[in-house]
């Protein structure tokens, strides 16, 4: 039993240390990379997180399996029942945390698209009756095209040339599939608690890879910088409170990203730093998935083992 703990215990515990490696991973990398990072990180460590709880629950189930009795396997680990009691008590918890999670992500786009449904506009532009200052990209949904929805306050409140910017961003939204790096990272958050930490550098990235899209799309850095910073001004000063549940530019850290956009465009950096900080967290999750592989598949072979074992003495 000892063996399996060492594997196991690694495996649930090195999310504490990982997901700070990636958030600090991230602020070396361009925004592209560092969603890709992040998400990535998230689903590796949740995954290994699963599979170290299932091995944990399936050790009184595999000695079944190969006709060692309870008491038996009592015997030799006094502690597999509360183990596998405490991991099954956990996994459930979980499914019901991602149930409902996933749940609230579909309720929330299709709010979205009732919204919607109330808008005007031609191509992949509608713009909603709403007095707040507001601009949003919304996913596909049950085979309609992606859109981006943008008030008629938004339309009074900036010049065209700053909803350009608006425009430019939620399209590269859509057209990077955001939303699909963010929902899965939202999901595997909820498996692990130190995962959580994740998802606000995450939605912070994501914003940051559509700002610099936006700026290449119209050309001046500045003046997506000024846009974005405006619209969220002009949001906050008509007082909203909450925001649709979508990908938006006026949200998130606004002053981190004007701040970036006045900047010259980032790149890969090359130095030491970047090499250390992934070969960490690459060594992390790595270390982190195959101990709890490693777990459940040494765990069927050692019972296979000890069935043998009795077998022969009997």
């Amino acid at each position: 039993m000892t063996w399996f703990l060492v594997l196991v215990v690694p495996a649930l515990g090195f999310p504490w240390g990982a997901a700070p490696l990636a958030r600090r991973l991230a602020l070396l990398l361009p925004p592209r990379e560092a969603c890709w990072a992040l998400t990535g990180a998230a689903v590796l460590l949740a995954g290994s997180t699963i599979a170290a709880l299932a091995g944990l629950f399936q050790v009184p189930f595999l000695a079944a399996l190969e006709r060692m009795s309870l008491p038996q396997v009592l015997a030799d680990w006094p502690a597999v029942v509360p183990f596998a009691c405490t991991a099954g008590a956990v996994m459930l918890g979980q499914a019901v945390l991602l149930l409902r999670r996933w749940v609230r992500q579909r309720t929330l786009l299709r709010r979205a698209w009732r919204m919607a449904g109330e808008g005007t506009g031609d191509g992949d532009l509608l713009v909603i009756p709403a007095a707040d200052v507001d601009a949003f990209a919304l996913p596909g949904y049950r085979g309609r095209a992606g859109r981006v929805v943008m008030t008629s306050g938004t339309v009074r409140a900036l010049r065209p040339g700053e909803r350009a910017v608006l425009l430019a961003h939620e399209r590269a939204h859509l057209a990077g599939r955001h939303h699909l790096l963010s929902a899965v990272a939202d999901l595997a958050t909820v498996v692990h608690p130190a995962l959580r930490g994740l998802r606000a550098p995450l939605a912070f990235h994501l914003e940051r890879w559509a700002d610099e899209a936006a700026a290449r799309a119209v050309g001046d850095r500045r003046k997506t910088a000024a846009a974005i910073a405006r619209a969220a001004l002009a949001g906050a000063s008509a007082g909203r409170g909450g925001g649709y549940p979508l990908l938006s530019a006026a949200r998130g850290p606004v002053p981190r990203r004007v701040e970036a956009l006045l900047l010259p465009e980032p790149t890969a950096p090359r130095g030491t730093a970047r090499r250390a900080g992934a070969a960490a967290l690459a060594g992390t999750v790595v270390v982190a998935a195959v101990a709890a592989l490693g777990a459940a598949y040494g765990l069927h072979e050692y019972v296979e083992y000890a069935a043998r074992q009795l077998t022969g003495a009997g």
